[in-house]
């Protein structure tokens, strides 16, 4: 796929890193009150059902409200919000500084305050020719494009490989979920004769489990840690290291197997030396890792699906990026879902949303997202420290359809909460089995016009109330370029509301507390010392031990 030209994505003349400054917060802009003020005159009485009541409105509502993007189609007509709505929308988004935001982004100035860091990933999947330049892109392109070239070449010796039956990815967080949501979203395009496993838990029972699947001499390790000291990550490549020694010695197979047997997505090559790895591939420090699939952490992807099929996923994402840099705020996909984010977290004080992919394959997209979005913006300060007086990030939550029908959809059409849902279908089936497709596609159909039309009942019991929002994403076929797209949709999504909030999305302080405390109670577990303790903790830790 080759990247429409676009010189206006050129960094501009005056642009310098570390120059640029946020825009207010949201609630410090006039578009926030006048939003206060609309929703309380209109907000909750909107009826969804009253828009689509007359065809020709409804015909009108649907083109309004839906759109093409690169490589799929979205209908938002059956969300609670109306011209008026929108319009105010968008004066908060360029009140709060959205599109400088963005364009500052995209110049490579460092827009993640906290750590000092630039934010590129987008760089990840930007072609060497027509793409986004720069100053300070130029030595950040180079890099990506040496890397990618001589992972996907290793990729491809991996692939011509017969031994090698058997790749086992150990990592955890974005180290795991992108690589394994996306080779499990592709799997119809992977290569037959090999299986691919995802470890990730310190739970030793999901890495012994698969250590039972697998023979040495036909396994490939990927340990996929960027400081190589992440402690859940390095203690199972461990414990895989000394299962290789000690089952592979009846092969013939030792220490210097291991040089073949395992590969490093690092930056700390010495480390994976003194392990006896001497294959790393590594990445930037601007590469968050919830944004590391597009990078060296993608090589399990790249080995399902291919280099040919590698470079189509980043195209998509490209595309996708293009799009959200480039549209204005009228037309621009991302903007446009993440200000209903807003719209409803905020205003009709929705607290969560359901993720519902009508296909098999995205079965681990929700899990996916659910760290892209709350790690992101799961957050209670703004970028400068100030407590935040409104909610930001919902929970997102989901699982595949028709599965989620027979199980949480009852609360999600007559619970007490309402509870957005997105719908994500594939028009276009990977497997086309007699039937099949049709009657999925007809129950993703029906079950967005059943939250949106309720059904009447004196009785009580088979009442549905209706009026209950969701939005439809439509791909044309599941393949490495629109679920490129499809994920860099929801990664500038998330950057839209984390910037409209005034909150820095690409630090993750939060998952530090509990690592540290869990350093200083293991010992604890041997020794049964529970001093410092509080009485529940130590009360725990003596269960424990008995």
């Amino acid at each position: 796929m080759t990247a429409p030209e676009a010189p206006s994505l050129a960094t501009p003349h005056n642009a310098s890193i570390g120059s640029y400054s946020r825009g207010p917060r949201a609630d410090e802009t006039p578009a926030w009150q006048a939003l206060q003020a609309h929703f309380e005159q209109s907000g909750p009485g909107f009826d969804l059902r009253e828009a689509f009541a007359v065809p020709e409105q409804g015909q009108q509502r649907f083109g309004q409200f839906s759109q093409q993007a690169p490589h799929l189609f979205a209908d938002l007509s059956k969300n609670l919000l109306d011209s008026k709505t929108e319009s105010l929308l968008f004066d908060l988004a360029r009140q709060t500084g959205v599109e400088q935001h963005r364009q500052a982004m995209f110049a490579g100035e460092k827009v993640n305050p906290t750590e000092q860091r630039q934010v590129m990933h987008f760089l990840l999947r930007n072609p060497e020719q027509g793409g986004f330049e720069g100053a300070a892109l130029s030595e950040g392109q180079q890099e990506v494009q040496t890397t990618l070239k001589a992972m996907l070449a290793y990729a491809e010796s991996v692939r011509a490989d017969n031994s090698l039956t058997d790749i086992v990815n150990i990592g955890i967080g974005g180290s795991d979920l992108g690589p394994q949501m996306a080779v499990l979203a592709l799997q119809a395009q992977a290569m037959p004769g090999k299986r691919f496993h995802f470890v990730a838990n310190i739970d030793g029972d999901e890495l012994g489990a698969v250590l039972a699947q697998v023979k040495p001499q036909n396994t490939l390790f990927l340990i996929a840690s960027k400081t190589f000291t992440t402690r859940e990550t390095m203690t199972n490549a461990n414990t895989a290291k000394a299962w290789f020694l000690r089952e592979g010695a009846a092969q013939g197979l030792g220490e210097a197997d291991i040089a073949r047997h395992f590969a490093a997505l690092t930056t700390n090559v010495p480390a994976a030396k003194v392990f006896g790895i001497r294959t790393c591939f590594g990445f930037k420090d601007w590469v968050g890792g919830r944004y590391s699939m597009w990078s060296a952490i993608g090589l399990p992807i790249a080995i399902a699906i291919g280099a040919q099929g590698f470079q189509e996923l980043l195209a998509g994402a490209h595309a996708m990026d293009l799009h959200f840099a480039t549209a204005p705020l009228q037309q621009n996909l991302p903007v446009r879902l993440a200000l209903l984010d807003i719209w409803y977290r905020n205003f009709h004080g929705f607290s969560s949303r359901n993720v519902a992919p009508y296909q098999h394959a995205l079965n681990r997209l929700p899990a996916y997202l659910q760290q892209l979005e709350m790690e992101s913006n799961g957050k209670r300060v703004d970028t400068q420290g100030r407590p935040l007086p409104f909610s930001t990030s919902p929970v997102v939550w989901g699982e595949p359809g028709t599965n989620g029908q027979h199980a949480f959809f009852q609360m999600l059409h007559q619970g007490t909460d309402v509870i957005p849902v997105e719908f994500i279908a594939v028009k276009q089936p990977a497997y086309d089995l007699p039937g099949h497709h049709a009657q999925l596609t007809a129950n993703a159909l029906a079950q967005a016009q059943a939250l949106m039309v309720g059904k009447s009942d004196a009785g009580g019991h088979r009442h549905f109330t209706g009026n209950r929002p969701s939005t439809f994403l439509m791909l044309e076929k599941l393949d490495p370029a629109s679920l490129g797209a499809l994920i860099a949709l929801y990664e500038h999504r998330v950057f839209v509301s984390g910037s409209i909030w005034g909150l820095n999305s690409f630090d993750q302080w939060g998952v530090e507390l509990g690592k540290v405390l869990a350093q200083d109670i293991e010992p604890r577990l041997a020794s049964g010392d529970a001093a410092g303790l509080d009485a529940s903790t130590a009360g725990l830790l003596a269960l424990f031990r008995a």
